[in-house]
């Protein structure tokens, strides 16, 4: 037996066609211009941003941030900025990451419900000791609520860890 064709169905009516487009939305849609993407937050509230290098996701991210994480993640970002002349940046994994050119990534961070996560890769041989421990061998964790931080001793560790090889997905610094 043929299967049935829509018209073959009770109650079924001929698919419809796309709905027309206004003539102003396709001239926006073919010079790139469609609107503000939605930002979607995922749990915690931790932006989803499109995986890219450099200045320009980054700061996707930190715009996106809701609240207070936003400032955060603002001053976090100008802080390392300020401290790592030539710094490397990039989003990857919906995180923002910061390192150095053949030397790897050495700090990310991430939005939670109640604070931001910034995650040291080489964390373990930094002075003093970041007080976050990790699972991970060699991580070491900060942890930034809505009352700030210590932007002196953050400052100290950023330059700490931009000096030494980071870490990078194939498991060798680059």
């Amino acid at each position: 037996m043929a299967s049935a064709a829509w018209r073959d169905i009770p109650g079924k009516s001929k698919p419809k066609t796309r709905p027309q487009t206004s003539k102003r939305h396709a001239a926006a849609k073919r010079a790139g211009r469609t609107g503000p993407a939605k930002v979607v937050l995922l749990a915690g509230g931790n932006p989803q941003i499109a995986m890219g290098d450099g200045d320009v996701p980054v700061q996707a991210f930190i715009k996106a941030a809701p609240g207070w994480k936003g400032e955060i993640a603002r001053r976090l970002d100008a802080s390392i900025a300020r401290n790592v002349p030539g710094v490397r940046k990039a989003v990857k994994w919906n995180s923002p990451f910061y390192g150095i050119e053949g030397q790897g990534w050495f700090l990310s961070f991430h939005c939670y419900a109640n604070f931001v996560r910034v995650a040291f890769f080489r964390g373990t041989s930094l002075r003093p000791l970041p007080l976050g421990e990790s699972k991970v061998k060699g991580n070491r964790y900060l942890d930034v609520y809505e009352e700030g931080f210590d932007e002196a001793q953050f400052e100290r560790w950023v330059r700490q860890a931009a000096a030494i090889p980071g870490w990078s997905p194939s498991g060798a610094a680059r």
